[in-house]
C-alpha cells in the first residue's frame, strides 16, 4: 500500500495535468478559430464594401455621361429653330438635370476628391435644406489634412451614414456633427436633441434579410464601415433625450506634398 499510493498519486496528477492540458489546447484552437473566422468576415466585408462603392462610380458616369447628355440634348432640340418651347418642359428638363447632379454627386462625391474631407463634410452639412429641416453644424477641432484614399472615403461614407439616420429618424431640431483628430486617430461624434431610441431593444432585433426587420440596417452599415477601419462604434440613446455617437477611427494621413490620389476603395 506505501508503495502503491504514491504511484496512484502520480497517476492522478498526471491525468489532471492532461485533462488541463487537453483543455487549454481546445480552448486556444477554439479562440484561433474565432480569429480565423472574423478576419475571413472583415475581409468579406471589405470586399462587399469596395464592389459597393465601384457600382456607385459606375452609376455616377452613367448618370452624367448618359442620363445628362440625353437632357441636355433633349433640351436643346427643345429650343430648336422654328419651334415653340413649352416652358413647362424647360422647367421639367432643368429639374431632371438637377436631379441627375445631385445623386451623381451622393454617389461619387467629387468635392471629397478635390478637396479633401473637411471641405466634402462641410458640403454635406451645407447641402441640408434649412428651411424645413433642423440646424445641423460641423465642428472641427484641429486640422484636418488628406487622409489616404480609402480612409477618406470610408470616414465620408460614415458620416454620410449617421446624418441621413438623423435626418430621417431623429426628429431632432439641432444636429452636430463633430470632428477632431490626433496622430493616426479620427473621432467623428454625431449628437442631436431628437426624440432618441431604445437601444437594448434595437440590438434584439434581427439582422435584415428577404423577410428581416428594416430597423437597425443604419447601425449594421455604421459597424461595418468602423470595422473595415479597425474603429470602435460607441451609441448613447434613450428615448426622449437624443442620440450620440462616436466612431474612433485609426486612419493614415498623406504626406505633405502629395499630388490629388486616386479616389477608390481599391487605393
Amino acid at each position: 500500500m506505501l508503495l502503491l499510493t504514491p504511484t496512484l498519486l502520480l497517476l492522478v496528477l498526471g491525468l489532471v495535468w492532461f485533462v488541463v492540458r487537453y483543455q487549454r489546447g481546445q480552448l486556444r484552437q477554439q479562440q484561433e478559430l474565432a480569429q480565423v473566422q472574423e478576419a475571413a468576415q472583415q475581409q468579406a466585408l471589405a470586399a462587399a464594401l469596395v464592389a459597393q462603392e465601384d457600382e456607385r462610380q459606375r452609376i455616377a458616369a452613367e448618370l452624367h455621361d448618359g442620363v445628362g447628355t440625353i437632357l441636355a440634348l433633349a433640351k436643346l432640340h427643345l429650343y430648336a429653330p422654328g419651334s415653340q418651347p413649352s416652358p413647362e418642359a424647360s422647367a421639367l428638363i432643368d429639374q431632371a438635370v438637377a436631379e441627375v447632379r445631385r445623386i451623381s454627386r451622393n454617389l461619387q462625391p467629387a468635392t471629397l476628391q478635390q478637396l479633401g474631407l473637411a471641405q466634402a463634410l462641410r458640403a454635406l452639412v451645407q447641402a441640408v435644406p434649412t428651411d424645413n429641416g433642423p440646424d445641423v453644424r460641423l465642428e472641427q477641432v484641429g486640422p484636418l489634412g488628406r487622409l489616404i484614399p480609402p480612409h477618406e472615403l470610408m470616414v465620408y461614407r460614415i458620416a454620410q451614414e449617421l446624418l441621413t439616420n438623423g435626418l430621417i429618424h431623429a426628429e431632432a431640431a439641432h444636429i452636430v456633427l463633430h470632428v477632431a483628430t490626433v496622430p493616426g486617430l479620427l473621432t467623428l461624434t454625431y449628437s442631436d436633441d431628437g426624440q432618441g431610441f431604445d437601444l437594448a431593444a434595437l440590438e434584439e432585433l434581427p439582422p435584415p434579410g428577404p423577410h428581416g426587420q428594416p430597423v437597425g440596417m443604419g447601425l449594421i452599415n455604421l459597424r461595418s464601415r468602423v470595422a473595415v477601419l479597425g474603429g470602435q462604434l460607441h451609441y448613447h440613446s434613450e428615448p426622449g433625450v437624443g442620440t450620440r455617437v462616436e466612431a474612433v477611427l485609426p486612419v493614415t494621413l498623406l504626406p505633405a506634398g502629395t499630388p490629388t490620389p486616386s479616389f477608390s476603395l481599391n487605393s
